[in-house]
């Protein structure tokens, strides 16, 4: 009897302590522990490293069914949760720094853009230094770059022949590279520098490669020739800052902004950081306008309807304004504004969009699903899957710019981040407006000027590139108009 009443009594004993260690866990144990994101299956150790390798939109498209709009990648020691959506996504863009930072996971930028510049710096100096590039693209500033886009683009396909054939991914990159130096860098480089200074840039581009992303600083040619270009150009800028100083001299572009450019403790640019400005300010645009350009070009020239519309378009403008174009008549071009933004939100350059998180924070899914995010996951969210949601975008995967048109609006429809091509919220892209009326500029030029016709298969995604653009080559047919706009 004594034996079964101890046994009774450790039983009882057990039983207990089970269920107050329940009763522990439901209470004092951090919520944060009881709601994680479901978490997606990988190796030991390495976890979805090769999957994600092989490209995140292609493991967003495999996950995204199966574990809903926000899970989590553990790589190796870290985890990357996932946004996916508009529902989900809004404290990512509107967090402040203190709980979302950028500043950590875009460290790889800092041997390219140089010191004391963008990422290199605490998040008030930053705040600052963007509060230049919003001054030097305020409207009276664009409107002097219009002109110059336009010049460019009449000089650059005034050397085309009457007709002929031609890889319209090589010239619109070339175009942009040209008119970004004249808008960004300056007259002095577009005139009598700009062989030497796209040589530079072209080492600076290839020396941001997928290993640079996590070893940086790593001792490998392309980093060398990359450290390299970046000392010239800031021996090439001193010299023209230098110059226009000493000569009172001033311009119309980006360069003389930077220069002329004041902290608000009163203290002015150094001319690091103006050269670390320009190029921080050329990388965000280059690709991201010739790869908009190309796609653009490459749906036009498929989709018979559209490019009705925006030839109409252009008639319509030249009706009412003549041969003039300029920064308000491309404000008037609604339906080529519609079919950029349409081909940006098939194809945004920038498919991945990353912030460190310094807090924990919460989010709820449209199926009314809530989870806790703890402080330290790398967060992510990717306008290149959120742009082509069913439940925003009818028939997301066909292109229709009508999408965007009054009564429809379907960017509007879920929320402030249902198109987030140029991200949104504190980190919205300050060249939006830019990139804007350069492609209108180009191919306000090329609808005028030239009847077109795509004669290579449309073309295919480069996803193996940092900036995810065009696979190959886009080989157009053109023939001058008899009626050019210019005669």
């Amino acid at each position: 009897m004594e034996f079964d009443g101890r046994f009774f009594s450790t039983c009882l004993l057990l039983a207990a302590t089970i269920l107050a260690a329940k009763l522990i866990s439901a209470f004092i144990v951090p919520k944060s522990r009881k709601r994680l994101p479901p978490v997606m299956k990988g190796w030991p150790l390495i976890g979805g490293l090769y999957r994600f390798l092989k490209g995140p939109i292609f493991l967003l498209r495999e996950e995204y069914p199966k574990l809903g709009s926000v899970f989590t990648l553990k790589l190796f020691h870290k985890n990357i949760t996932f946004l996916i959506g508009p529902e989900v996504s809004a404290h990512f863009f509107k967090a402040s720094e203190s709980d979302l930072s950028q500043q950590e996971v875009y460290q790889f930028n800092v041997p390219t853009f140089g010191p004391g510049v963008v990422f290199d710096v605490d998040y008030s100096v930053r705040q600052e230094q963007f509060r230049f590039f919003t001054e030097a693209l305020r409207v009276n500033k664009l409107k002097s770059y219009v002109d110059q886009m336009v010049a460019e683009a009449e000089d650059y396909f005034s050397k085309w022949g009457p007709s002929g054939e031609v890889d319209l991914k090589y010239e619109l990159e070339h175009l942009i590279i040209l008119t970004a130096s004249r808008c960004l860098l300056g007259r002095e480089v577009r005139d009598k520098l700009f062989d030497d200074v796209s040589a530079l840039f072209h080492d600076l581009d290839n020396g941001m490669l997928p290993i640079s992303v996590l070893f940086p600083y790593l001792p490998i040619p392309a980093h060398k020739r990359r450290d390299q270009a970046r000392k010239k150009l800031a021996e090439i800028f001193a010299s023209i800052i230098a110059s226009r100083k000493s000569a009172n001299k001033s311009e119309d572009d980006m360069l003389q902004c930077f220069i002329d450019s004041k902290y608000k403790d009163g203290r002015q640019t150094t001319e690091a950081e103006v050269t670390g400005l320009l190029i921080a300010a050329l990388f965000a645009g280059q690709h991201t306008s010739s790869i908009t350009s190309t796609w653009t070009g490459a749906y036009l020239l498929t989709n018979n309807q559209y490019l009705s519309a925006v030839q109409d378009e252009q008639e319509k403008l030249m009706e009412k304004h003549g041969d003039r174009v300029d920064h308000d008549v491309l404000a008037e071009m609604d339906v080529l504004y519609r079919c950029i933004k349409e081909a940006l939100r098939l194809h945004p350059p920038l498919i991945m969009l990353l912030r460190s998180s310094h807090s924990d924070f919460s989010v709820t899914t449209r199926e009314g699903k809530e989870y806790d995010i703890p402080k330290g996951h790398i967060i992510a969210t990717s306008p290149a899957f959120a742009n082509r949601l069913g439940h925003i975008f009818k028939d997301p995967d066909r292109y229709d710019p009508d999408r965007f048109a009054v009564g429809r609006e379907e960017d509007k429809v879920a929320g402030a981040f249902s198109y987030i091509s140029f991200g949104g919220g504190r980190h919205g892209c300050l060249g939006e407006p830019f990139a804007y009326l350069q492609i209108k500029a180009i191919w306000t030029h090329l609808l005028r000027n030239f009847d077109l016709e795509l004669v290579s298969p449309f073309p295919d995604i480069d996803w193996n590139a940092m900036v995810v653009g065009v696979k190959g080559k886009v080989m157009v047919r053109y023939k001058r108009k008899e009626l050019s706009v210019n005669q």
